[in-house]
């Protein structure tokens, strides 16, 4: 949260710089658009995209975790189970064991 006043605050600053190029005698209005965007957007849109790099990781990892679970239940409930379940169904493997006779 902290960082969304430096932001507010580096721009403010860089629009003003910018008016002042604009309005100067000797200044131009692409001069003020080259200020403004060299030492406010570029800046600033770098900082906030390295700042965002450890939040990104985590999110791509959650993403993977996320859809390793679900490939993982989506595996036990293909293969079936060895062990009857709640509605009284049969196990997977019908056969019974084979003994030796006496």
């Amino acid at each position: 949260m902290f960082i969304h006043l430096i932001v507010i605050g580096w721009l403010y600053v860089t629009v003003m710089m910018a008016v002042a190029e604009a309005t100067n005698t000797t200044g131009t209005v692409l001069g003020a658009i080259f200020t403004f965007l060299l030492y406010g957007l570029a800046p600033v849109a770098l900082v906030i995209y390295l700042m965002a790099t450890p939040a990104r990781r985590r999110a791509i990892k959650e993403r993977e975790a996320q859809a390793q679970e679900a490939a993982r239940r989506a595996a036990a409930e293909a293969a079936g189970s060895d062990l009857p379940d709640q509605r009284s169904e049969p196990p997977a493997d019908a056969v019974a064991p084979v003994r030796k006779e006496p």
